[in-house]
């Protein structure tokens, strides 16, 4: 074919005949019924779940029944096939950010930030919370129907040392805080009590919302997965929801970044290597 349309000077590719039967490029195995009832399990409880993310609770469940462990293609097919993929998102144009937010130990880099729920009545519920820049725990947070201020992020990083070092009056080694600038973050009372505790404050610079990508991810995850599938009636309904909500979180939802392990997983994991 190749000496015949270079002699005649022709394209090669335009000389295969085209039969019009599209090419079908997933094909089903008999086994798929078995994983696709589990993974409609897990889609039914958890809407807002990829591929991915399905692909690790699933296979919890198979190690949990003594199954070996599918792969996130074959997932991925399945779930192809039967429309239960989610719709891609394009996303938007960002800064470019050339730090590196994550860290390799826990209790090195927290960070923090402030998000807000609109409740169908009209109340608007803000949430501070703390996260650990290498697990991703979240290890407290504080809600109010007010603004956050200042003594309410002070008591947010008291819990946060309680919960991981005990009470202490002063950490055993240095520990960074990031947050944006926001005034409950930067006021001198903050700034002063987080210094007497053995807190290195750190601040993104200004209109960079990516410079705290974690706390952004985070936000982005928990308004996903959560806020948006659960009925917002009222401030005081979806208070007493939260601590539901977070427990979840820290011990089910899969990280890419932590291979596809909960934080609590991780944290197991980390505590059992040390």
């Amino acid at each position: 074919m190749k000496a015949i349309t270079e002699t005649l000077k022709v394209s090669r590719s335009n000389q295969y005949t085209k039969t019009g039967v599209p090419r079908r490029r997933y094909h089903r195995m008999p086994d798929d019924a078995f994983y696709l009832v589990l993974i409609r399990q897990i889609t039914d409880q958890r809407a807002s779940y990829g591929y991915r993310r399905t692909t690790a609770i699933l296979n919890r469940k198979l190690h949990e029944g003594g199954c070996p462990p599918v792969n996130h293609k074959r997932v991925y097919r399945i779930m192809k096939i039967n429309g239960l993929l989610l719709q891609k998102h394009t996303g938007r144009p960002v800064q470019v950010h050339n730090g590196t937010i994550r860290r390799d130990r826990s209790n090195t880099r927290w960070c923090s930030d402030i998000f807000e729920i609109a409740c169908w009545n009209g109340e608007r519920l803000r949430v501070a919370f703390s996260l650990d820049c290498c697990d991703r725990e979240v290890m407290s947070y504080v809600a109010t129907t007010g603004g956050i201020s200042g003594d309410m992020v002070r008591d947010l990083m008291v819990e946060s040392v309680e919960y991981r070092f005990g009470k202490v009056d002063v950490l055993p080694h240095a520990l960074q805080w990031l947050s944006d600038n926001g005034s409950a973050y930067i006021a001198h009372e903050t700034r002063s009590f987080a210094k007497a505790i053995g807190i290195e404050l750190r601040t993104t610079p200004y209109r960079s919302p990516e410079s705290n990508g974690m706390a952004e991810s985070f936000v982005k995850t928990f308004k996903r997965d959560y806020i948006q599938l659960n009925p917002l009636p009222n401030a005081r309904s979806v208070m007493k929801l939260l601590p539901e909500w977070f427990e979840d979180y820290n011990e089910n939802h899969p990280h890419k970044g932590l291979k596809m392990r909960s934080p609590r997983e991780y944290r197991r994991l980390q505590n059992k290597l040390d």
